[in-house]
Formats: C-alpha cells, structure tokens, sequence
C-alpha cells in the first residue's frame, strides 16, 4: 500500500506475525468501487497506526485478483457508458447519475476517475502484471498505477504495450514484465486467488479479509476500517 507504515506486500510470508496485522484484499482495477476503497483503507491505516501506544503497529496487505468482465476479449476497450446500457441494460439518464455519484464520491477521497475516458476490458493481464510486480516489491505500487491508468488517464489495461509501458513506469524491466505476460507466467496465480474467493463466499468486490478471520464488503469508510484493525490489533495484543 501506499499509505502512511503499510506494509510491503510482497512480505506476505512475514504477515501477520510480529504483532503486526495481516489484510488480504480482493479486488479489479477495473472496479471504481475498488479504487475508492483502496484509498479509504489507505486513511484508516494512517490513522491506525499514528495512534500506536509506544508498541509499532503494522499492517501487512496481500492483494488478490478478482475479476468483473472476463467473458470480454483481451485487448479491446469498450466506452464504460455503451457498456452499462449494451450490457446492463441501464438507461441513459441511470447511466449518467450513477457516474457523476461515482465521480463525486471519488473526488471526496482525492481520486480522479474520468468516465469520459474511461473503458471496460478483459483485466487477467493487469492482474497478472500485479502479480509479477509483487516478486519485486513492487505489488502496491502497481496497484495504484493501473487503477490511475485506467480510472484517470483512460488507457487500456487490456493492451500489452500498455501493461509493458506500466511496468517500466514503475521501475520494472519492460521487455521481461512482457515476457511474463505473453508467457502466461502467473495466470496460475490469478486463477488461485479467485478460486480462494470462491472458497470464501467472496461474490463481489472490494472485500478485505483481515487476519484470516474478518471479512468485510465493499469500500467502507475509513473509520468503519480502523475499528475493525483496532478490535484485531486489541484481540492480538490480549491473546
């Protein structure tokens, strides 16, 4: 995570342990909803951990793949509005609110998300590209790019040449995060991370299991997540 002492996610063996908190997070960077939670958990983590009492509180966060349209073909991005009224068969005028309630809803959080760029597409790839980021530390910061790519700047996360450019943008080797991606490297792991989901009851997204134990749905308010790390990290420092 980006915010305040999240802990690193490619630590995810270490998670959990020394006292600290352990957050595995299932989402789509195709998910606007996602994008909001994501930086209304990053508020309560902040503010979690500034109240420490003297002892160092962490929180350890694992993100995993989850996907909303895999039936669309890779590659191809579709206008976000043509999308809700083809395939959801909202109205126009429905269309319209429930974007302009989106956009508000970010923008009181400090996020820009553009629905007059903004596409739909096929995320496996991205999904895996978070993957591959997390074998160099880097799972977070990948994170964030590819919901500023898709939300803010309107590109397509479908496209390899986009996923290629993300990674670089992010310190990661271009030509080996393409091979990765051409080669299929962690579409395993995107597959067990959904199966996991299937496992958990997990029909939608973002939902955040903490410590193996607390499931919570959707982009909850931050101080909705910090009463919920501070009644683990209570239970933790009892047990």
């Amino acid at each position: 995570m980006s915010a305040g002492n999240a802990g690193d996610t490619s630590r995810d063996d270490e998670a959990g342990r020394g006292g600290s908190i352990k957050v595995d997070i299932w989402s789509d960077v195709a998910c606007p909803w996602c994008y909001i939670g994501k930086r209304k958990f990053e508020i309560a983590v902040d503010s979690f951990t500034a109240r420490g009492d003297g002892s160092a509180r962490r929180v350890d966060v694992v993100f995993h793949s989850f996907e909303l349209a895999p039936h669309l073909p890779l590659g191809v991005a579709r206008p976000i509005r043509e999308y809700l009224r083809s395939d959801k068969g909202m109205g126009e005028e429905e269309v319209s609110a429930q974007l302009q309630r989106i956009e508000q809803i970010a923008d009181k959080v400090g996020l820009d998300i553009n629905f007059e760029v903004n596409s739909v597409a096929n995320t496996v790839l991205a999904h895996q590209l978070v993957h591959y980021a997390k074998g160099y530390g880097k799972q977070g910061e990948a994170k964030e790019a590819l919901f500023a790519a898709h939300f803010t700047r309107g590109r397509n996360v479908s496209d390899l040449e986009e996923l290629a450019a993300i990674a670089e943008e992010i310190g990661l080797d271009r030509a080996a995060a393409v091979r990765s991606l051409a080669a299929g490297e962690h579409l395993s792991a995107v597959r067990e991370d959904e199966e996991l989901a299937r496992s958990y009851g997990i029909r939608g997204v973002p939902f955040a299991v903490v410590n193996g134990e607390y499931g919570v749905s959707g982009a909850q308010e931050p101080e909705v997540m910090e009463r919920v790390l501070e009644q683990v990290w209570s239970e933790a420092q009892a047990g």
